[in-house]
C-alpha cells in the first residue's frame, strides 16, 4: 500500500468529488449512526466518518491550492466550481451526523471519550447551518471565487513590465518617492477599473449572508458570522471593548511612530504610500533570493530543535512550498493542511521584500502547528479556531529574530525594529476592518458609496495619518476592497490583532528566557484546538486580550523595547 506521507505535492492526485457518490456515502454513515445502539458501535461509525471526511477534505484542499496556483487554468477552475457547489451539500449531511451525536442518549459517555468541547463545536455548527440555506452557500462560494479570480488575474503595466498585484507591491516600498507614487497610482487605477464589479460582488455577498442569517432565525448576520468562526466563548460586545482598548492604548503609540518615521524621512506632507518606506536608506531587504531564503529557513528550523528540523525538511523534501509570484497565481499567502497526507502546504508570492522572510516564519508557524498536531486523534481538535491559529504564526515571527542576520545580513537590526513597529501599527488597521464589517452587517442594504464613506470615517479615527491625494479610488474610501478577508472570511480579520497581542507576550517572555518561552510555544502548538480561544489562553498561561487593562500591560514593555534600537544607524 502506498505511503501517502512520502508523496511530493506534484504527486498528489486531483480527485474531483463525485456529488452523488459523496452524498450517498455520507448519508449511509448517517443511517449507520442512527442505527448504532451502544457506545462502541457509535465510536466505530465516528471513526469511519472521520476516515472518509479526511480524504474528502484533502481532495478539496488540493483542488483549492491548485486553483490559487493557476486561476487561469480552465480545468482547475471547473474543479473548484464543482467543490464550491458540493461543499454546502457535504455540510448538510455532516450537520445531520452532528445532530445525532449531540442528541444521543449516550452523549455523557461520548463526552468522556472525546471531551465536551467537541459537542459544543457541533452545537455551534448546528445553529449555523440548515439545508434551507444551501442555495445561498453555493452562490456565496462562487462569488468569493470570482473575487479571488479578479485579483489573481491582475495584469498591470508598469515601466515596461506586466505585473500582478504582489509583484507591484515591491515598488510601493521603493526609496524613490516618485516610484512609490507611480506604483500606488498604477494600483489605484487598476482597483478603480475593477471597483464596480468588486463592489457588486460584496453587495451580493452581504445580502446573501443577511438572507441566510434571517432564514436561520438570527436578527443579523453578525451572530451567524461568529458561530461560523467557532466563537463559543466570546461575543461582539467583548470584541467592541477590545477595540476600545486598542483605540485608547495603541492608536496614540502608532501615531507617534508614524510621525517619527516621516520626520526621519524628511517628508512634510506624507501620502499613504509614503508609510510603506520606513528608512531613508530603504527598508530591510532579504540577503538573498528565494533559494537562499529557503535554505536560511532550513538553518533556522534545524537550530530550533529536532522536531522543527524534521518539520522543515519534510516541507522541502515533499515540495510543500510554492513561493514564486507569477501570472495567474492569486495574491497573498496562506497555509493549508492536507490531513490524508499529514502535510501542511505553504503558498506565497515572493517579491523581494521583507515580507518574503515573514512568509517563512509566519506561514511556517502555521505549518509547524499543523505538523505537531497531526497525530491528535480527534480531527476537530487538530487545529484551533482562527484567532488561536494566528498566535502560532505571529509568535514564530518573533522567535525568528535570533536568525535575522541569516535572513537580512547587515539589515538585521533594521528588520527587527521595523517588524515590531509594524506589528504595533497594524493593530489600529485591524480594528478598522473589524469595525467596518460590524457596521456593514448592521446595515446590509447600504450602497457601495455609503460603505466607502463609512470606511473613510473609521479610517480617520484609527489611522488619521492616511492621505490619498494622488489615488482617487482610495481617496473616496475604496481601500477596503483590496482586503480579501472582508470578502471570503467575514469577521476573521480581528483574529490577527488578537493573536498579535498574545504573540507580543511571547516576545517579552523570549527576551527574559528564550528556552522557556520556546518550550511554552511548542506546547501551545501541540495543544492544537482542544479548547476554545479564551480557555486555550488560560490553559497555556497567556493574558486574555478581552480583559480590561491587558492590552496596555502587553504594549508597555514593547514601547521600551523600541527605544533600545539606535534608529540613527538605519
Amino acid at each position: 500500500m502506498q505511503d501517502l506521507t512520502k508523496l511530493k505535492f506534484e504527486e498528489f492526485p486531483i480527485n474531483v468529488p463525485n456529488e452523488k457518490k459523496t452524498i450517498k456515502k455520507l448519508s449511509q454513515l448517517v443511517e449507520e449512526l442512527k442505527a448504532a445502539n451502544d457506545v462502541q458501535k457509535i465510536i466505530k461509525v465516528i471513526n469511519k466518518f472521520h476516515k472518509y471526511t479526511e480524504k474528502l477534505s484533502t481532495d478539496m484542499a488540493v483542488i483549492s491550492i491548485r486553483y490559487s496556483l493557476e486561476t487561469n487554468n480552465p480545468d482547475i477552475k471547473a474543479a473548484q466550481d464543482k467543490c464550491d457547489e458540493i461543499s454546502p451539500l457535504i455540510s448538510n449531511v455532516s450537520t445531520q451526523f452532528a445532530k445525532i451525536l449531540v442528541e444521543s442518549p449516550f452523549r455523557p459517555e461520548l463526552e468522556k471519550k472525546y471531551g465536551s468541547y467537541l459537542f459544543k463545536m457541533a452545537e455551534a455548527n448546528l445553529k449555523s447551518f440548515d439545508e434551507k440555506i444551501i442555495p445561498e452557500l453555493i452562490q456565496e462560494n462562487k462569488l468569493v471565487s470570482e473575487y479571488d479570480s479578479i485579483l489573481g488575474s491582475a495584469e498591470i503595466e508598469f515601466r515596461g513590465e506586466t505585473l500582478n498585484l504582489s509583484q507591484l507591491g515591491k515598488y510601493t516600498q521603493d526609496v524613490d518617492r516618485a516610484t512609490r507614487k507611480e506604483a500606488a497610482k498604477a494600483m489605484d487605477k487598476w482597483m478603480g477599473e475593477h471597483e464596480e464589479r468588486i463592489g457588486q460582488i460584496y453587495s451580493e455577498l452581504v445580502l446573501l449572508r443577511d438572507k441566510m442569517a434571517k432564514k436561520l432565525g438570527f436578527e443579523r448576520f453578525t451572530e451567524l458570522g461568529y458561530l461560523r468562526l467557532g466563537r463559543t466563548d466570546y461575543n461582539p460586545e467583548m470584541v467592541a471593548n477590545y477595540r476600545k482598548q486598542i483605540a485608547e492604548t495603541v492608536v496614540p503609540v502608532a501615531q507617534k511612530l508614524y510621525k517619527q518615521q516621516m520626520k526621519s524621512l524628511g517628508i512634510k506632507k506624507p501620502q499613504y504610500y509614503d508609510y510603506a518606506l520606513h528608512f531613508k536608506s530603504g527598508n530591510p531587504v532579504p540577503a538573498g533570493d528565494e533559494k537562499y531564503l529557503v535554505e536560511a529557513g532550513h538553518k533556522m528550523y534545524s537550530d530550533m530543535g529536532k522536531e522543527t528540523k524534521e518539520f522543515y525538511e519534510m516541507m522541502m523534501d515533499r515540495h510543500l512550498m510554492d513561493l514564486t509570484a507569477r501570472k495567474g497565481k492569486t495574491t497573498g499567502g496562506y497555509m493549508s493542511y492536507l490531513p490524508a497526507y499529514k502535510a501542511p502546504f505553504i503558498f506565497s508570492n515572493f517579491n523581494g521584500t521583507d515580507g518574503d522572510v515573514n512568509v517563512l516564519t509566519h506561514e511556517g508557524g502555521h505549518a509547524l502547528q499543523a505538523y505537531l498536531s497531526r497525530n491528535i486523534k480527534v480531527p476537530e481538535y487538530q487545529s484551533p479556531t482562527l484567532e488561536a491559529c494566528e498566535i502560532h504564526s505571529m509568535s514564530m515571527e518573533f522567535f525568528a529574530w535570533k536568525y535575522a542576520t541569516d535572513f537580512f545580513g547587515k539589515d538585521a537590526e533594521k528588520y527587527k525594529y521595523l517588524h515590531l513597529s509594524d506589528a504595533i501599527e497594524f493593530l489600529p488597521y485591524g480594528i478598522s476592518i473589524d469595525e467596518f464589517q460590524h457596521w456593514v452587517y448592521d446595515n446590509p442594504n447600504a450602497t457601495h458609496a455609503q460603505r466607502c464613506e463609512k470606511w473613510r470615517e473609521i479610517e480617520s479615527r484609527y489611522t488619521p495619518h492616511k492621505r490619498y491625494d494622488d489615488t482617487p479610488t482610495y481617496a473616496h474610501g475604496a481601500y477596503w476592497i483590496r482586503q480579501s478577508h472582508v470578502f471570503g472570511s467575514p469577521f476573521y480579520y480581528i483574529d490577527y490583532t488578537l493573536a498579535q497581542v498574545v504573540a507580543f507576550q511571547f516576545l517579552v517572555e523570549m527576551n527574559k528566557n528564550r528556552e522557556k518561552a520556546f518550550k511554552k510555544y511548542i506546547k501551545l502548538c501541540k495543544f492544537g484546538g482542544q479548547a476554545p480561544f479564551v480557555t486555550l489562553l488560560e490553559k497555556n498561561h497567556l493574558r486574555n486580550p478581552f480583559e480590561d487593562g491587558n492590552v496596555a500591560k502587553v504594549v508597555k514593555p514593547l514601547v521600551k523595547l523600541l527605544k533600545t534600537f539606535d534608529t540613527s544607524k538605519f
